[in-house]
């Protein structure tokens, strides 16, 4: 048995590893600022910011009449 050898691909193996674990969870941060950024933009009132700016003319006067 080659102890050196040995040693050293069990390292290098860790590394790869550890890299991709690294990049896992990047990824999965990205994902979840992604989420969070979706989930602000699809809130009732940018809905209803968006419905406003495409008929401006609706919902801007009450008519009181008894």
């Amino acid at each position: 048995m080659d102890i050196p050898a040995l040693s050293m691909g069990m390292s290098q193996m860790n590394v790869q590893q550890q890299a991709s674990l690294s990049l896992m969870k990047k990824a999965m941060d990205t994902s979840d600022q992604q989420v969070d950024f979706v989930a602000e933009m699809v809130e009732q009132p940018s809905i209803q910011k968006l419905e406003q700016a495409a008929q401006p003319h609706l919902g801007a006067s009450v008519d009181f009449k008894a």
